[in-house]
């Protein structure tokens, strides 16, 4: 996002205050601002914009010297000797009413830092350095309990989660690794572990925190909790103004995980890529990372709803962000930063993403093979978007697509004859087998095809790390039972739960 004149002015208009600071700045860039730059990270950020008057009015920089005053900038910054931590600040050259301003965007920080070796804190009137030992203390405080996610809930019961929710976890936490600890740990063992059983440094209480009913919450649970909390997906590639098809999710992360790539499952064909001898799902790989990325790098705090919309030829998401750059995002200067690290190390355990920043750097690899020469758009701001195209009817991809009608199949397995997401009905169907002797490696492979619904058995054979032969036995198991059916043509076909519905009719 880059700030245009307009925008500068309704930041001049706000005047100096907690989150606004201006410096003259016209031939040298001030030392003061230094003194600001560390107040902003060690409060809530804010916007710093040299080349205006402390009244408001803007006297401009001298062009000349604007390179040699963003080269201090950036060089003083990443000098640890000068601020401690060091940081990386997103600045933007501005021409407003014919006169340079350079506009600086502080982040908060999650760490305190030190200007000099001084804590300097901001307040309505300034900058303020800390002396008071108990001010000091009380950063530090602040600083640890940074994460909205840490929040402590002191009256959560292990009875307001979804018991199920930790069998899940359990399962994809086993394709990771065989000997995973959270295989052999109670579910309140698997909270503790996941540090999302804490105490409040504030009140030395101790409670489960908000990660934990994010992740494993009932709906009324997260109703209690975060009562503005939701996520919607909208599908208006006909109905622009409105809508063709919409999911209102305010189940937990793990279940809005499964409904979004439903959702975007029904909606979007499959293209199959040959990476080496591997065949790989296009559609998989990217949009399990932009889901992913939705619901992990939220800020959980604002009103904001997440929402994710296709449209004709572009999906697109947006969720309330707290910045660490102001701008567009590229591979260039990509500087990951965990927005809720402990939500975000839960998702890597159960192999739904990878390393901080690997999931844009895969996005950038594969959506040039899903629409030819697209990139994806990545915006940082308050509101963070990210943008990938997609085209309905592009042609084969190594000579490998599912085709419209096996699209078609696949969207019916996923609703029922009324429309209605049948993931309740699979629900079912996998927990009374679970029930019924099943085995651990058949539960793996009923969640597997619950979550991928269409995928083939050498998908499934690489994902378990089972030979062919072995997941061939299992699943013969599995249809003699009528849960599962194949269904497509041999080269792209795949296999489907079959649900309680329709085990029932064929009784």
């Amino acid at each position: 996002m880059s700030f245009e004149s307009d925008k500068i002015k309704q930041i001049i208009s706000r005047g100096e205050g907690l989150d606004v600071e201006f410096k003259e700045s016209f031939d040298s860039l001030s030392r003061s601002v230094f003194e600001t730059i560390c107040a902003f990270l060690n409060r809530k950020g804010g916007h710093i914009l040299l080349g205006v008057a402390d009244n408001g009015e803007v006297v401009g920089v001298n062009k000349d010297t604007v390179q040699n005053q963003l080269d201090t900038l950036n060089r003083d910054t990443n000098n640890p000797q000068i601020i401690s931590p060091t940081f990386y600040l997103a600045t933007e050259v501005v021409e407003v009413d014919g006169k340079t301003v350079i506009y600086i965007y502080v982040p908060e920080s999650s760490q305190p830092h030190t200007y000099k070796g001084v804590i300097y804190d901001r307040n309505g009137e300034g900058d303020t350095k800390l002396t008071n030992q108990q001010l000091i203390t009380n950063l530090y405080l602040r600083k640890q309990d940074g994460y909205t996610e840490n929040k402590v809930f002191p009256y959560l019961r292990m009875e307001d989660f979804e018991t199920e929710m930790f069998k899940v976890a359990r399962n994809y936490a086993r394709l990771t690794r065989d000997d995973h600890p959270w295989l052999n740990m109670t579910d309140e063992e698997i909270l503790v572990s996941a540090r999302m059983r804490l105490r409040d440094v504030h009140t030395g209480v101790e409670g489960y925190t908000l990660a934990a009913a994010l992740l494993f919450g009932k709906e009324n649970t997260l109703a209690a909790v975060l009562p503005h909390y939701k996520t919607d997906a909208l599908c208006r590639k006909v109905d622009v103004e409105r809508y063709d098809d919409r999911d209102d999710i305010r189940c937990n992360l793990m279940g809005a995980y499964s409904r979004l790539l439903a959702f975007i499952r029904k909606h979007l064909p499959d293209r199959f890529y040959l990476e080496g001898t591997q065949r790989m799902s296009i559609r998989e790989l990217i949009f399990r990372e932009m889901v992913a990325n939705l619901l992990v790098h939220r800020e959980f705090s604002s009103a904001y709803p997440a929402t994710m919309t296709i449209y004709k030829d572009v999906v697109v998401t947006e969720n309330w962000n707290r910045p660490y750059m102001m701008g567009r995002i590229s591979l260039e200067n990509l500087k990951p930063h965990p927005k809720n690290p402990t939500i975000a190390n839960f998702f890597k355990q159960l192999g739904w993403v990878e390393e901080l920043g690997s999931g844009i750097r895969k996005m950038y690899k594969y959506c040039p093979i899903y629409v030819k020469d697209a990139l994806p758009v990545i915006e940082e701001g308050d509101v963070f978007k990210l943008t990938i195209r997609h085209e309905p009817d592009n042609g084969p991809i190594n000579d490998t697509i599912n085709d419209r009608h096996d699209v078609d199949k696949q969207e019916d397995s996923c609703f029922d004859e009324d429309g209605n997401l049948i993931n309740d009905t699979i629900n079912d169907t996998i927990n009374d087998t679970i029930n019924d002797t099943i085995n651990d490696t058949q539960s793996l492979i009923l969640n597997l095809i619950k979550e991928r619904q269409g995928i083939d058995r050498k998908e499934i054979s690489i994902e378990i790390k089972k030979t062919l032969a072995t997941v061939s036995r299992y699943i013969a198991s599995l249809k003699a039972r009528n849960l599962i059916e194949y269904r497509g043509s041999r080269k792209t076909g795949g296999y489907y739960l079959i649900t309680k519905r329709k085990q029932d009719n064929s009784k």
